[in-house]
């Protein structure tokens, strides 16, 4: 009897390495976390990678991509740079065209959280929190999309949070920066669609980072109960959704917010 083939890992499909094949990300935020994942997967989906942060490379081997070590190092560009800094954005992004001489989404991943009431939190906070959520998302599309508009194709995938739909107490820069970046990115839909250029943000839920690991178990089983899917998600889960948004099964979407938080806002 003739045994099934094996299934190739996820993202590793012979249909989504055609279509990635030659394509440029640029991951904002890509040495952990979410972002991390993202490189890994977009990389392994034969993807070209650009990505920064301040507190060095990703962590990924070539065993991790079914690559050859020489490969991943063509594939993959890292440099430092911090989000808040115009400067820095402008020569991330030439560095990544002169790389890689195009790029076809941008992830903007990257971001910070203060917490505590308003009227307790330092202006010099307010200040690098709107710089790192709003205003540095806003300067890294201006400066990608001017690559994309020469292919006349492209996408950008703005990580927005639950706390831009909710408001939850001592968060309301932090929701104002990502309640700025919804509306940002619907505007852009506007505006880029003509080009060809689709822009959507995702709303994740409560899922495996660092901030929902430094919660106590019952705070975290209270947020569950209150899920509707009685659950957290994994980090998986919401790479799934900039996967999607990402590939050509959502070429009709834009300018809309995914949340994927198992329904904890509905």
């Amino acid at each position: 009897m003739q045994m099934p083939a094996p299934s190739l890992p996820r993202d590793m499909s012979t249909a989504a390495l055609a279509a990635a094949k030659g394509q440029t990300a640029v991951v904002s935020g890509g040495s952990r976390g979410l972002g991390a994942t993202v490189v890994r997967r977009l990389l392994r989906q034969g993807w070209n990678v650009a990505t920064f942060s301040r507190s060095g490379p990703p962590d990924v081997a070539a065993s991790d991509i079914g690559v050859d070590a020489g490969e991943l190092d063509e594939r993959l560009f890292w440099h430092p740079a911090d989000m808040a800094s115009a400067d820095q954005l402008r020569e991330f992004a030439t560095l990544s065209i002169e790389r890689f001489g195009r790029i076809d989404l941008l992830v903007n991943n990257a971001g910070m959280l203060v917490e505590g009431l308003l009227a307790m939190t330092g202006e010099s906070d307010i200040e690098r929190l709107i710089a790192v959520n709003l205003t540095g998302p806003i300067l890294l599309t201006k400066a990608c999309v001017k690559a994309m508009m020469r292919h006349r194709r492209g996408a950008v995938i703005n990580i927005s949070s639950i706390n831009s739909v909710r408001g939850h107490q001592g968060v309301s820069i932090y929701t104002a920066s990502k309640a700025g970046l919804d509306g940002f990115t619907r505007s852009m839909a506007r505006e880029l669609g003509p080009l060809n250029i689709r822009v959507n943000s995702i709303v994740p839920g409560f899922f495996a980072t660092d901030l929902v690991a430094s919660l106590n178990e019952s705070r975290r089983d209270r947020i569950a109960r209150r899920t509707p899917l009685h659950r957290l998600s994994d980090v998986e889960q919401v790479a799934d959704a900039v996967m999607f948004l990402a590939s050509d099964a959502s070429a009709f979407i834009t300018g809309q917010t995914l949340i994927v938080d198992g329904g904890y806002t509905c």
